[in-house]
This record gives structure tokens, sequence and C-alpha cells, in this order.
């Protein structure tokens, strides 16, 4: 009985170690709450599920990212994450990343929508014209109303194959 237990422990904690060197990150950007994955299984996993992505792209030093951390243990757009694929890069540590998801410069922090196909929405961005894709990291509100635009528009979502029902809406699933 104890060993079973142990070797249960000894799972958890592999499984534990793995989601956070996934997104390294997370916890600083509520990953207890929020379902955060690095870009390789991120992307791969917007591939395979059809589901759209928001990528969010920081910087260690960046005190404007520190506040947008904020931004994320919103109830709300915790509830709303649930409908993406919530992907975040260290810009610094990502460069390769960082560069091909550059449309308008590598400035941090930067919030992407981008469908299952990889392609960077130019419409779903920030009041800036400037810096569209940053977002208000002082409140919710924006990124909140960015990520109910997309989920009722079913931006990004892949659609079923004929003859396949689609995939369950959020409601659906309730």
């Amino acid at each position: 009985m104890l060993r079973r237990i142990f070797a249960t422990f000894l799972v958890v904690l592999a499984l534990a170690a793995s989601a956070r060197a996934a997104a390294p990150y997370a916890d600083l950007f509520n990953g207890a709450e929020i379902n955060w994955r690095d870009p390789k299984s991120g992307i791969y996993e917007a591939s395979k599920t059809g589901q759209p992505v928001i990528m969010v792209f920081h910087a260690s030093w960046c005190t404007a990212c520190k506040r947008y951390r904020e931004v994320f243990k919103d109830a709300g757009i915790v509830a709303a994450s649930k409908d993406f694929v919530m992907i975040l890069v260290d810009a610094e540590q990502e460069k390769e990343i960082n560069g091909a998801f550059a449309p308008d410069g590598a400035y941090v922090p930067r919030t992407l929508f981008i469908d299952s196909d990889g392609n960077v929405s130019d419409t779903l961005v920030g009041k800036d014209p400037q810096y569209p894709h940053t977002i208000d990291i002082e409140k919710p509100d924006e990124l909140l109303a960015l990520m109910n635009k997309a989920r009722a528009s079913g931006f990004g979502k892949t659609p079923a194959p004929a003859g396949e029902p689609a995939p369950a809406t959020p409601e659906e699933r309730t």
C-alpha cells in the first residue's frame, strides 16, 4: 500500500514538473487556473483540435508585463481562456518564436489571437495603432471583450469536415 502511494506521488511530481517546464512563467500568469502551454505543444494542440490560440509574449525584465500578469487573475478571463489554447512565450528565451510571430514588431507585452492554421488576426487587436497587439495591462476589460468577440464570431474554429458533427460549443458542453 505504501509503495502504491509513493509511486502515485512520484507520478504527480513528475507531471507537475513537466507542466512547469512547459511554460516556466505560467505560475506568474495565474498558471493555477489557466492552462498555459509552451509554443511547441500549444501550436500542435491547436492544429489538432481546431481551437484558436491566444499567444502572450512577455519578458522577465518588463515592468508592463509584470502588471499585465494581474489581468489573468480575473474570473472572466479564466473562464474565457478555456475556449482557447493559451500559449505563454518568454520573448528572450524563445527568440525564434518571438520573431516568427511579430506582425508589427517584437515588443512586449504582446497578445496575439491566432487561428488554428497559424494566421494572426488583424482585427482582434488593442486600441493603440502603433502597437496594436498591446492590450490594456491594468484591467481585464479589453482582453475579455476581444476573447468574447473571438468566440462570438467563431474566430479560429476549423469547421468540421462534411458529414461529421461540429465540435460542441461551450454552452452545449455544460
